[in-house]
Formats: structure tokens, C-alpha cells, sequence
């Protein structure tokens, strides 16, 4: 599947690289996919895709700080882009996991030994094995990490727990706690695309459901979700029987994946999810919903061009929920033409101020109540030195971050 694995700096110097084949019909075999990828890629002016085909080989990468991660893979192999992100995707979980949370060029340098033990048991010959952090750490040990164990019995249930072979490999037997507790939430991003006139384009949730156990022994949980799918087989029912109800508070979920725990017999018997949960922290199910999606916040603006070195700004953000929620940590970036010198801005709630690096404002709320509004307004001077058309300055999107809660 892949052919070979970097991670290289900003700057394109390889700080760790694992070469799994060579098919790739070229000399040299993958060798000179980093001395390419910081050639063709690094140094061009405009990256459009994170995948780059050259010659019989095809490149996937993704950046993460200022450290890129790239896999290689042979063209006529015809591999899954969506597989070879979502591997190197666990593989950064799995880095940053053991790492404190940092993966940048300092810390690799001082634990590169680590990440290559790492690498060495996540992939085999470029095929996906242990991607579970947790998995890894009862035999991958750092600093003052617990050691591995040594009893003969305990030993087995390790590989047990490693090769799959157990009735429950994701779990350790004889769990104790004091407090069985289990908490769950339910983490969601909003992507939407509106027009100039306000009407939506396109909108989208994707969602994940996140728990953290803490039970003892090997508990059963069962999870029910308020969706089209839990009523299809009653509307099925209904159909036959020449009885229809409509049903608006529903929500249709798209694209559903479930951890390995999740019985997947007991999904499609009942639309129940039915689990013996794992240890800790752990991704339950993700889902998206691309209808009946309902707009948290709208924002309006309006930008008037007063003169050649001088433009108007106004926007207007409403909170489109109940009043009984908030919006907390909600940020806009509002655009302005790159050359903007000074703007003078005056907002009713939060803190906004101009930020040269981000080519913007940069607006901060603490707290928005649901059915209230905000608005900023700022007057921005311009450099002479450029003019001020559609050419120059093509107005792009205002970029919203936030949480409601």
C-alpha cells in the first residue's frame, strides 16, 4: 500500500524516512520522492491539492505545524487517498500521544529512536497494523512508563490483546475501578459556503462521538440515536400498513464509522449501538449530516469603498439558537485588502483589533447569548501605492470559529 514514509521540516530536510518497497519503476526507487516533494511542492508558489503525481508516483501529504508528513505509493496500484490520509493521520495521533502532545521539529530530533519503534509496529511493509495509542503502550514504553509484563499469563492476554484473537481484544479483563463513571460528548464542525446575497450554498455537519470510560469489569453499553435510521424500519412498518406519519425533529445521519467495539449486528437489527467500551478515551462513532442543517450564527457584512485609500467595513453577527444557549470562544476573521495600513475599529461585544499577519481583523467573543447580536464596525486606510479594484482585492470569505454550548 505504501511505499515509503517521510516526515520532513519546513525547510524539506528528511527527519524520518522508512522505505517499504520499491515499485515505483524509477532509479533510485522512492529515494528521490523527499529531494521532489520539496522541489515541486515546497518551493512552488500556490498548493492547490495534497496529492502531486510525478512520473509513475504518486505523492499524499499533509502539514501539520511546520513539519510535513508524506506517503508515496505507486500510481498503477490505484490506492485509496482517502486511506493513505486517514493512516497518516493516526500515525500523528499516535506521534503526539507519546510526544506530550507536540510533534514539531525539536521534539522528533530528541525521540527519534521512539517514533521509529513506533513506525516499526504501526506499519509492515506499508500495510496498516496497530494504530491504537493505547494498544501500543502496554509493550512501547517511555521514560517512567509502566514496564512491560512478564508473567507467562499476562503475556498472553497482550497478544491476545495485539493479534485480535480474544472475544474482546480493545479491553483489558479484571478492570477495577471505585467509581464506575462514563462520560460522553458530542463534538460537531459546521461547514457552510453562503453567497454575497446570504442564501446557503452548501452546508454540512460533520460529528463525532467521544466517551471516556471508567467502568469496572467487562460492562455492556447501549447507545440510542434520535435519527432516520432508528425510525426507517418503522416507516417501512408504516408503508405496508397504508399508515403515514411525518416526522420533522429528525435527523438524518450520513456516512456512519464505528470503533471496532461497536457490535455491528445489533446496528443493523435495532439501529442500537451496542459496545463493551474500551479503557479511557476513545472516538465512539463519525457521522455527517448534509441536511435540514440548521445555522447556528449568520453574519451579514457589508463593505463600502469610500475612496481609493479609505473602505468602510460593518458586520453583523446574530445568534440564530435558543437564548437559553451561548455561543462561547467565538472568533471571525474578517479580510482586508493586503494593502490595508491602519484601521480604526469599534465593536458592541468582544475585542477586535488589525492584524497584518492575518490579512484582517481578528474578532474575539468570550460569550454570545443565543438571539442576541454583535457588530464591529472598522474604517481601514489604504497605501497609495496600489489601487484599489475587484483585480486587486477579491474579497474573500469570513472565516467563523466557535462553540455552543
Amino acid at each position: 500500500m505504501i511505499g515509503s514514509f517521510f516526515v520532513l521540516s519546513s525547510r524539506g530536510n528528511v527527519l524520518i524516512s522508512r522505505i517499504f518497497r520499491d515499485d515505483d519503476g524509477e532509479t533510485g526507487a522512492y529515494w528521490w520522492a523527499a529531494d521532489a516533494f520539496r522541489l515541486q511542492v515546497l518551493n512552488a508558489k500556490d498548493i492547490r491539492s495534497p496529492i502531486k503525481g510525478i512520473g509513475n508516483t504518486a505523492l499524499f501529504f499533509m502539514r501539520h505545524g511546520e513539519v510535513y508528513l508524506l506517503c508515496t505509493s505507486a500510481i498503477n496500484q490505484n490506492v485509496d487517498c482517502c486511506a493513505m490520509f486517514e493512516v497518516m493521520r493516526q500515525l500523528l495521533k499516535v506521534f503526539q500521544s507519546y510526544l506530550g502532545g507536540r510533534f514539531d521539529e525539536e521534539s522528533i530530533r530528541n525521540n527519534f529512536v521512539l517514533l521509529y519503534e513506533l513506525l516499526d509496529e504501526m506499519l509492515d511493509y506499508g500495510f496498516p497494523q496497530t494504530t491504537d495509542s493505547d494498544s501500543l503502550k502496554l509493550y512501547i514504553t517511555q521514560g517512567k512508563a509502566k514496564k512491560a509484563r512478564t508473567t507467562t499469563d499476562k503475556m498472553k492476554n497482550l497478544t491476545v490483546q495485539m493479534t485480535g484473537a480474544g472475544p474482546c481484544p480493545w479491553r483489558e479483563p479484571n478492570i477495577r475501578h471505585r467509581k464506575n463513571e462514563l462520560f460522553i460528548d458530542v463534538v460537531e464542525s459546521v461547514h457552510v459556503l453562503i453567497s454575497a446575497s446570504g442564501s446557503v450554498l452548501h452546508a454540512n455537519v460533520e460529528g463525532q462521538i467521544l466517551l471516556k470510560s471508567q467502568l469496572s469489569g467487562m460492562p455492556e453499553c447501549k447507545l440510542g440515536l434520535n435519527d432516520k435510521l432508528l425510525m426507517s424500519k418503522e416507516a417501512r412498518a408504516r408503508d405496508r400498513d397504508g399508515i403515514r406519519k411525518s416526522r420533522t425533529n429528525v435527523i438524518e445521519l450520513e456516512d456512519c464509522t464505528f470503533h471496532s467495539c461497536v457490535r455491528l449486528g445489533k446496528f443493523d437489527a435495532d439501529r442500537s449501538i451496542s459496545f463493551i467500551p474500551p479503557e479511557g478515551m476513545f472516538e465512539l462513532m463519525k457521522y455527517r449530516c448534509s441536511e435540514n442543517v440548521t445555522l447556528p450564527f449568520r453574519v451579514i457584512p457589508t463593505v463600502n469603498e469610500i475612496s481609493r485609500t479609505r473602505i468602510e467595513v460593518h458586520v453583523t453577527i446574530k445568534a440564530n439558537f435558543k437564548p437559553k444557549n451561548f455561543g462561547s470562544n467565538v472568533g471571525i476573521r474578517v479580510p482586508l485588502p493586503k494593502n490595508a495600513a491602519t484601521a480604526t475599529i469599534r465593536v458592541t461585544s468582544g475585542r477586535a483589533k488589525y492584524s497584518p499577519e492575518d490579512e484582517g481583523i481578528v474578532w474575539q467573543i468570550k460569550k454570545l447569548q443565543g438571539g442576541s447580536e454583535a457588530q464591529l464596525s472598522a474604517e481601514v486606510k489604504l497605501l497609495e501605492t496600489v489601487a484599489l479594484d475587484k483585480a486587486v482585492w477579491s474579497r474573500p470569505p469570513i472565516a467563523m470559529s466557535f462553540q455552543v454550548r
